[in-house]
């Protein structure tokens, strides 16, 4: 007669009572279950991938980010159809160039929802606080609040947009490189003018595709404006907001001629920027 211990002894297998695993089941369990969290962090890196190039590029076709991510079009679709229910990007339908009055191709860009996910930290404290400044010291306190915050952005982008030289157009580069390492994915795309159009309407537009105070801006649309004169001063000529993220724009968009002549001495402001015009020149409708 002998005893065993509890931890070896076997119940036999009945009803109601499951077969015990076989060792080599248990190891093919345990192998699966190895492998299911690093491929689903593999599949959360290429969602990122593809957020940020929405963010980066858009609005961008499905086609545009397979071929620009090297994505099949089923797994690009898989992504964006994924981000689009999180609420994080929206579809914004526009026609194709040159394509007549066909259905309007879908494009995708980021939402308010994914604009807000970037890093708007201390919004409700930031906004309370403006609020009650201006109402113990009136909008023109809010302003050169404001007018003080983009000064410090002014003199650091300086340097760096003098050595660009006098083009206007290598300056709004370098003003497009100083505003993404600041955040705020910011890119150009060259509009040159051909004829019968005259060479003065050439341009550059300027595209920020992520506002890091972009809920502020919208209760406090003179941060917009003193940005704008920044811009101005900054590339020589003055420029023209043509939309916003704070106003429902899908990027912040700057128009900045480039044929004609600069109108003033490059960063040299006809006005200090403490006397800026009051008028407001970003659109309030989405573009």
């Amino acid at each position: 007669m002998y005893s065993m211990s509890p931890l070896t002894s076997v119940a036999p297998p009945g009803p109601g009572r499951p077969r015990a695993a076989s060792p080599a089941a248990s190891g093919a369990v345990a192998a699966q279950a190895a492998t299911a969290f690093p491929a689903a962090d593999a599949e959360e890196r290429t969602r990122d991938r593809v957020l940020n190039a929405v963010l980066e590029h858009g609005p961008i076709s499905a086609a545009e980010l397979g071929d620009l991510l090297g994505f099949t079009p089923a797994a690009v679709r898989r992504h964006l159809d994924h981000l689009s229910r999180d609420g994080v990007i929206e579809v914004k339908r526009a026609a194709r160039a040159g394509a007549g009055a066909g259905r309007p191709a879908r494009r995708y860009v980021l939402s308010s929802q994914g604009q807000s996910t970037l890093g708007n930290d201390y919004l409700d404290i930031a906004t309370l606080a403006l609020q009650r400044l201006g109402e113990l010291a009136g909008p023109d306190a809010v302003r050169q609040f404001a007018v003080e915050r983009f000064g410090e952005m002014e003199r650091r982008y300086a340097p760096e947009i003098e050595a660009a030289g006098p083009d206007i157009t290598a300056r709004a580069q370098a003003l497009s490189e100083a505003l993404s390492r600041d955040g705020f994915v910011a890119s150009t795309t060259s509009i040159e003018a051909k004829a019968p159009l005259p060479a003065a309407l050439s341009s550059v537009q300027l595209c920020q595709g992520h506002c890091p105070i972009q809920q502020l801006a919208a209760q406090f649309p003179v941060f917009c404006d003193v940005e704008t004169d920044v811009f101005s001063r900054l590339v020589g000529v003055d420029v023209r907001r043509l939309s916003t993220l704070a106003r429902g724009g899908h990027v912040c968009t700057t128009h900045i001629p480039t044929g004609r002549p600069a109108a003033r001495g490059p960063h040299s402001p006809a006005t200090s920027p403490g006397s800026l015009d009051e008028v407001s020149n970003h659109l309030q409708e989405r573009p």
